[in-house]
């Protein structure tokens, strides 16, 4: 702590130290559903080089680490050794899962930005160091293991040093980015602080705020100012700041709002005008900060309008108001980007099985088309290729697969990858077996580096078929075909089905 720091602010650590004790130690008993999470997912097939046994190590590690730390929060809410305890418990616990093969690369960095919160510099600096000395030991270990699942790597040295390059170079930007953060938040609050008298002060509290909007005028395309006292309206972007009377009797949009119903979206411009409606801004305002929405403007996309509460009555009820547009084009843009990702399955870049539930959500809602088709797939000896080829071999075969799939439904329907060699696809079409035949047409020929033979178990049903069954019941049945299509296969090749895959 630097000198001139007040009494005020030395309690206002402390208390916060035990605000953020308190909200770590439910993090960690909620972390005690980690297990039972993985657990799941082992035996859903998702993860293949975790146990059970290490899934009961997690949750049993983490209750003692929990209840430990609620005992000290108990004794000492606000210590700082109450603190320092949970961030390296959550350490340990990054240790534990790592070791046990549980991918949790960003985590790694959760902690120390979690130290953040104690708005104490000594506190990150011992999260940050311990983390990276945690990660670069667990690493190494872990390299001996991982090198003999990578085929581009001859010895555990060099796997080491590649990722905990990228590690370092990540922890070191981290730690820069952090730091400032913490340095900022800490001087904001110590200014916050020392300020504290003057800042009361609804002159200065004023001046502050106009400052701010002067900023702001030059970061948005339109910052106006609305005073409803006066009942006036002001542009901040204008250097002559004109002030434009307002009268609520008959007027119910600003000027700036009168132009941008021009190029609203038509579909959207009854809720743009209701938005933007002056006679009912204060009472959606009150007690509020900010209000936002977003509209779309036919020239330049999307766009982002704020009415900010600037000064207000002692009710909240706002009595200057900024009202803002900017341009969010981009952010959208980005948005629907992430979502693109999240549905995407990262290996064959297909749909995923959280698009496959959220399309079946939306089948589930109306009714079934009659040429609408669920296929079920299965690749045909993954297992033996794995243990035979290696993992980059049935990776192949995984992607080959998929490429043989949705060459073959094209513009029809969907593909998904729904677990390690399981595929699902919806399609609209008449002739299913015509489908059908052309993946296994695609897959007979399909020829890699590791193998040169791909087969696939395919079954599929149609609700022209079967007009009664649900999408679900069409997923069991389009399931059981493919098994019975499986069998056949491992029949007529002479195979003994619990030996393969």
């Amino acid at each position: 702590m630097g000198n001139g720091i007040s009494t005020e602010y030395n309690e206002f650590l402390k208390t916060n130290r035990g605000v953020v004790n308190r909200y770590l130690n439910r993090a960690l008993w909620f972390f005690a559903f980690t297990g039972p999470a993985i657990a799941s997912g082992i035996k859903g097939g998702i993860f293949h080089d975790i146990t059970y046994a290490t899934c009961v190590g997690i949750t049993l590690m983490v209750l003692i680490m929990a209840s430990v730390h609620l005992v000290m929060l108990r004794i000492q809410p606000t210590s700082i050794v109450t603190g320092i305890f949970v961030l390296t418990a959550l350490d340990c616990l990054l240790v534990y899962m790592s070791h046990a093969h549980v991918s949790i690369y960003l985590t790694w960095f959760l902690v120390p930005l979690l130290s953040l919160l104690y708005c104490d510099k000594g506190i990150f600096f011992y999260s940050f160091f311990l983390n990276y000395l945690l990660m670069f030991g667990v690493t190494y270990v872990n390299s001996f293991y991982k090198v003999t699942l990578r085929s581009d790597y001859d010895v555990a040295q060099a796997y080491f040093a590649d990722v905990m390059s990228g590690f370092t170079i990540e922890s070191i930007i981290m730690f820069i980015s952090a730091y400032v953060i913490a340095k900022l938040t800490i001087n904001y609050f110590k200014s916050l602080f020392r300020q504290n008298e003057k800042i009361r002060m609804q002159d200065v509290d004023m001046q502050e705020k106009m400052g701010i909007l002067e900023s702001m005028s030059e970061i948005y395309e339109n910052v106006n100012l609305i005073d409803f006292v006066n009942n006036t309206e002001m542009s901040l972007r204008d250097n002559e700041y004109t002030k434009y009377p307002i009268d609520l009797e008959s007027q119910t949009h600003s000027r700036i709002n009168q132009k941008l119903m021009r190029t609203v979206m038509p579909d959207q411009l009854d809720d743009f005008a209701a938005y933007t409606n002056l006679k009912t801004v204060r009472s959606r305002l009150s007690q509020k900060k900010v209000i936002s929405a977003d509209f779309i403007d036919v020239i330049s996309g999307w766009f982002r309008a704020q009415y900010i509460t600037v000064d207000s009555t002692l009710d909240g009820i706002p009595n200057v108001v900024i009202y803002t547009t900017r341009n969010v084009d981009e952010e959208k843009q980005r948005e629907e980007h992430l979502i693109r990702i999240s549905m995407t399955d990262e290996m064959t870049r297909l749909f995923n099985r959280r698009c496959f539930d959220e399309d079946l959500k939306e089948f589930r809602k109306g009714e079934l088309s009659n040429d609408f088709v669920l296929f079920a797939m299965d690749v045909n000896g993954l297992k033996r290729v794995n243990d035979t080829k290696g993992h980059a071999a049935g990776d192949e075969l995984i992607k080959g697969a998929a490429d043989c799939l949705a060459l073959s439904v094209g513009n029809k329907g969907k593909v998904y990858r729904t677990g390690g060699d399981e595929f699902m696809a919806i399609l609209h079409t008449e002739n299913p077996e015509y489908i059908r035949q052309m993946i296994k047409n695609k897959a007979e020929n399909w020829h890699g580096v590791f193998s040169t033979e791909l087969t696939m178990s395919i079954g599929y049903a149609t609700h022209k078929d079967q007009p009664n069954a649900s999408v679900d019941d069409l997923e069991h049945i389009a399931d059981a075909k493919m098994y019975e299509d499986k069998e056949a296969y491992y029949k007529e090749k002479g195979i003994e089905r619990r030996h393969a895959k």
